[in-house]
C-alpha cells in the first residue's frame, strides 16, 4: 500500500491565513441549527443523539415513514399468461404484456409481493424512435432462407421500453486443485513402407507426452455477472444483448421510471446465487486450466469455496417487441443503453427445400454430363 506524505508546506499555511468576508458569512451559516440544549443552550440538530457542546442526551424524533414513491405514481399489473409483474404509468388505461403479448392481465397492490426495491438503475440512452428504426432495418435485412413477406410483420405499437430486474453478484473464489500435467517431447522413429513396388525405409518425428502430478491453490475475485430476474426474459436471451456498462449505473430513484414500464423481480436471490456459483465456478476452472504449466492436462479436480459475497439488484433498460407471423410469435430485443439488438425470425422451409431441390438437380445434371462424356470416349 502506498504511503501518504503527511508533511505540510509553508505555502498552504500562509494561504490559510487569508480569510475574506464571504468565508466568514459561510461559516456563520454553517453553524448547527436546531433546538437549544436544555443544559447549555447550544443548538442541537434534529438527528443528533447528544449535545455537541456538553454531551447531554437528546431525544431524536422519528419522522413518520413516507409511502414508497414507487407506489404513488405507478399502476401494477400481473400477467396471467407468463406470470410477469409490471409497473406502468397510471395514465395508461389498458395494458398488453411486453413479454408474451397477452392482454390477460389483472391489477394488484404492490404490498402483496413484498419485493425489495432496486438498488441501482441504468437509464435509457436509446430512444423509442431509434429502437423502432433498428427493428425496421433488422426485419428487412433477411437472408435467402427467410420468408419474402416478413417485412410485412412490422408492428410499431408493440415496441415497449421496460426496465427489467437483474441480480449482480461479486465474490471471492478460493480453490484447491490437483491434476496431471503433460509435457510434449518428440522422438525420431524409423519405419518401412512400399513405394513403386519397393520396400523403403524412412524416418518420422513422433510426439510423445510425459505426465507429472501437480496440485496447488488459486484465488480470484469475480464481479459484474448479471442474472436476469425477469420471468419474461430468459438468461439465454439476456446474454444476447449484453454487456451493459455498469459504470453508468445510478442509485435507484423512482423518477428514473417516469414514462417507462418496470418489472418486479421474479427470481429470488438464492436461486440467482446458485446460477452465479455455477458461472463463477466455470470461470475459476477455466482460469486454473490456463494457469497450469505444461502443454496439456488431464484429471483436473477443482474444489472452490466462495466468500465475501455481495449482491445488488439492478434495473436495466431493454426494448421488447413481439410480432406475429403465420400465428407464431417472435421476439425482438434492443439493449436500451448500447443499442445492441437480437431477435428471432421464422424460416421459409419452402425456400430451403427449393434450394435443396435445385442443388440436387445441378448435381444430377453434372453426373449425367460426366456419364455422357465417358460414354462418348469409349
Amino acid at each position: 500500500m502506498s504511503s501518504v506524505d503527511s508533511s505540510t508546506s509553508e505555502e498552504p499555511m500562509v494561504a490559510a491565513e487569508v480569510v475574506d468576508d464571504e468565508a466568514l458569512v459561510a461559516a456563520e451559516i454553517a453553524q448547527p441549527q436546531g433546538e437549544p440544549c436544555p443544559s447549555c443552550g447550544c443548538p442541537v440538530e434534529p438527528d443528533d443523539k447528544f449535545c455537541p457542546a456538553c454531551g447531554t442526551p437528546h431525544e431524536v424524533k422519528v419522522a413518520e415513514k413516507a409511502p414508497r414513491a414507487q407506489e404513488t405514481d405507478k399502476k401494477y399489473f400481473h400477467c396471467k399468461t407468463c406470470g410477469a409483474n409490471v409497473a406502468i404509468d397510471p395514465q395508461e388505461l389498458s395494458y398488453v404484456c411486453p413479454f408474451c403479448d397477452s392482454t390477460y392481465v389483472v391489477e394488484y397492490a404492490p404490498d402483496v409481493t413484498g419485493r425489495q426495491l432496486p438498488e441501482f438503475v441504468i437509464a435509457f440512452r436509446v430512444t423509442p424512435e431509434q429502437a423502432m428504426e433498428k427493428f425496421r432495418a433488422w426485419i428487412k435485412g433477411n437472408a435467402w432462407y427467410r420468408p419474402g413477406d416478413l417485412h410485412m410483420a412490422e408492428i410499431e405499437e408493440k415496441m415497449r421500453g421496460v426496465y427489467l430486474p437483474f441480480w449482480s453478484f461479486s465474490m471471492l473464489a478460493e480453490s484447491r486443485w490437483e491434476g496431471t500435467i503433460g509435457e510434449h517431447y518428440y522422438v525420431t522413429e524409423s519405419y518401412t513402407t512400399r513405394e513403386n513396388g519397393k520396400t523403403v525405409r524412412k524416418t518420422r518425428r513422433v510426439q510423445k507426452t510425459e505426465w507429472w502430478p501437480l496440485a496447488g491453490k488459486h484465488h480470484k475475485y469475480y464481479s459484474g455477472y448479471m442474472i436476469s430476474a425477469s420471468k419474461g426474459l430468459a438468461q439465454s436471451d439476456a446474454e444476447r444483448i449484453k454487456p451493459f456498462s455498469l459504470l453508468a449505473a445510478k442509485r435507484y430513484a423512482p423518477y428514473f421510471l417516469a414514462g417507462w414500464a418496470a418489472e418486479e423481480y421474479q427470481m429470488e436471490i438464492e436461486e440467482a446465487k446458485k446460477i452465479c456459483y455455477e458461472e463463477f465456478y466455470r470461470r475459476e476452472r477455466s482460469n486454473i486450466t490456463q494457469f497450469l504449466p505444461g502443454d496439456t492436462n488431464k484429471g483436473l479436480v477443482v474444489k472452490t469455496e466462495f466468500s465475501f459475497e455481495n449482491s445488488d439488484l439492478y434495473l436495466l433498460p431493454i426494448y421488447l417487441l413481439s410480432y406475429r407471423y403465420q400465428d407464431q410469435v417472435f421476439r425482438f430485443l434492443v439493449n436500451g443503453q448500447t443499442g445492441l439488438i437480437a431477435g428471432d425470425k421464422p424460416v421459409s422451409w419452402k425456400r430451403i427445400w427449393g434450394a435443396i431441390g435445385a442443388g440436387l438437380a445441378v448435381v444430377a445434371l453434372i453426373v449425367i454430363v460426366i456419364m455422357l462424356l465417358a460414354a462418348a470416349t469409349r
